[in-house]
């Protein structure tokens, strides 16, 4: 198990699963703009900031829209999203994740949040988690979103780490794409179907041991 001076998790699918919520709120979008959306289009959207999920059902529907329209919808859907987490606690912490920042905190090693999600501190605030972290570095802190290494260069200049020595959590195709482009150590999490991107894969946080 690779050994690191600072520890690096992607949010959703990762530290807590609200990939549910985002499906629902996506849903009721798209089917204002009259697309179909399963959960199957879906998985087009993990790892993507919310401005590319929009991009992405509009492609799917092969449709175009005017742009004060395009940032209703954005608004809309966000308003959608926190109004559905808003009564998030720590029961809904992915397996392992509450024993690992609690081990890694004692260990003194430091640890971030770098996440393509706008709605990042709102979460782990519910979550009562924030203290964990050295840094959260969300949506609103990048101009380039992943698979773009920018979120997770960021967290690791903020920790005054280099990323050869830091691990990455991933649960998406992008965030460990952008691990990769950053010279990360990359962990996928929970999804097979990334596990050949990855430097290594895990079920789940449970099986990562400091």
């Amino acid at each position: 198990m690779r050994k690191a001076k600072a520890l690096i998790f992607d949010l959703d699918g990762v530290v807590v699963t609200t990939e549910h919520n985002h499906f629902v709120a996506w849903k009721r979008t798209a089917d204002r703009l009259g697309i179909n959306f399963s959960e199957r289009e879906n998985e087009a959207l993990k790892g993507l900031s919310r401005v590319d999920s929009l991009r992405k059902i509009l492609e799917i529907g092969n449709k175009q829209i005017e742009e004060n329209y395009f940032e209703e919808l954005l608004v809309e859907k966000n308003n959608f999203y926190k109004a559905s987490i808003a009564q998030l606690d720590r029961s809904a912490c992915l397996p392992g994740v509450l024993n690992l920042l609690s081990k890694a905190k004692e260990e003194g090693i430091p640890m971030a949040v770098g996440s393509s999600s706008k709605n990042a501190k709102f979460i782990l605030d519910r979550l009562n988690l924030s203290d964990y972290f050295q840094i959260i570095v969300d949506g609103n802190m990048v101009e380039h979103p992943k698979p773009h290494p920018e979120v997770f260069l960021q967290a690791a200049e903020a920790m005054k780490v280099v990323p050869s020595e830091s691990i990455v959590f991933e649960d998406a195709e992008s965030g460990i794409k952008a691990a990769k482009a950053g010279g990360f150590y990359a962990i996928a999490v929970g999804n097979p179907n990334i596990a050949a991107l990855a430097d290594e894969f895990l079920e789940s946080l449970e099986e990562f041991k400091i």
